[in-house]
């Protein structure tokens, strides 16, 4: 099978969609933080995340959207910041399979090239608890910005890890 160019770049673009995250993200609201004259204003955003992994749990992120020309078009940087609250959302936490111990839930772009959100997701074995830690990375020279938060589990549902 021979790939042309549009079929290649189209190709790479599943691939990068595959590889970029785990998990999709739900945007549930925004609030304006400052005006821009043109394109979007700067924002505050609220995704959630269900746990690819775990079902019943969701982690509700807050950060920075730079607006702007750039920001509508996807140009911006967006800054480091952000906050993380997990959640048990069911009334029981099932898992699909063992766990890693350590393992990024969902990695999102927050620039046109190098710099990324991840939520890595923590088994606490000895505490039965998930735990959650957002953070940004870059090429050169990544944020010591964090939050973490934890989602204890049943001690009737003990946490498969690998």
């Amino acid at each position: 099978m021979k790939l042309n160019a549009h079929s290649l770049v189209g190709l790479l673009f599943c691939v990068g969609a595959v590889v970029a995250g785990s998990a999709a993200a739900d945007e549930l609201a925004d609030v304006s933080t400052a005006f821009r004259w043109l394109g979007r204003n700067d924002r505050v955003v609220i995704e959630a995340y269900d746990d690819p992994k775990v079902t019943g749990v969701t982690c509700y992120v807050s950060r920075a959207r730079t607006g702007g020309v750039k920001g509508t078009v996807g140009l911006a940087e967006d800054k480091a910041e952000a906050s993380i609250a997990c959640r048990q959302v069911a009334p029981a936490v099932q898992f699909n399979g063992k766990l890693p111990l350590q393992e990024d839930v969902f990695t999102e772009r927050m620039s046109i090239l190098f710099k990324r959100l991840h939520v890595v997701r923590v088994v606490d074995v000895k505490r039965n608890t998930l735990v959650y830690l957002t953070y940004s990375d870059k090429l050169i020279d990544g944020s010591p910005m964090n939050a973490v938060t934890a989602v204890p589990v049943a001690a009737s549902t003990p946490i498969p890890v690998k």
